[in-house]
């Protein structure tokens, strides 16, 4: 199983450099790798000002995002994190040097942001796997196809009832 700690204020957990860092916001989680010393690498929207303010809605409708390396406190602001892999036993983690030489490359850069597509848990799993995956971005698809099918259902039986009360009149 894929290593998960949690996080309280007076033991935060020992994150290692290539950790997932799951934190989670009022609505939704966010996600960020461990690069060491207290910091990690994520992205914001472009736009964004001081760290702790990710939680916007803002972030949802952005297009593009900014990545930035920022002292893992400040990102998780008054929120909660904890550590999690949970990808591990479906990807074989890159080398340690490399996910942190490829997150190196991408500090400060502007990226294309999509909140089902190319997320912040894609980003990351991309720099920890190689590939990127979002477990929330599956289900909001998951779920948006299920109201989109029942949508269609509703309006399937709603032309067929009415089709069959003109019949009777």
């Amino acid at each position: 199983m894929a290593a998960i700690e949690s996080f309280s204020a007076t033991h935060p957990g020992d994150p290692q450099p290539g950790d997932l860092i799951e934190i989670f916001r009022p609505a939704y989680q966010h996600w960020a790798l461990y690069l060491g010393d207290g910091y990690v690498i994520n992205v914001t929207p472009v736009d964004e000002g001081p760290p702790a303010t990710f939680a916007s809605a803002k972030s949802v409708f952005s297009r593009k995002a900014r990545v930035r390396m920022q002292l893992l406190k400040d990102v998780v602001g008054n929120d909660t994190y904890h550590i999690n892999n949970k990808y591990d036993d479906t990807y074989a983690p890159l080398p340690v040097e490399e996910i942190i030489r490829r997150a190196g490359y991408l500090i400060d850069q502007e990226v294309s942001y999509d909140l089902l597509g190319n997320n912040c848990e894609h980003f990351v799993t991309l720099l920890r796997y190689g590939e990127g995956v979002s477990d929330q971005a599956n289900r909001a698809i998951s779920a948006i196809g299920f109201v989109t099918a029942a949508a269609g259902a509703f309006s399937l039986l709603g032309l067929l009832r009415g089709r069959s009360r003109d019949r009777q009149y």
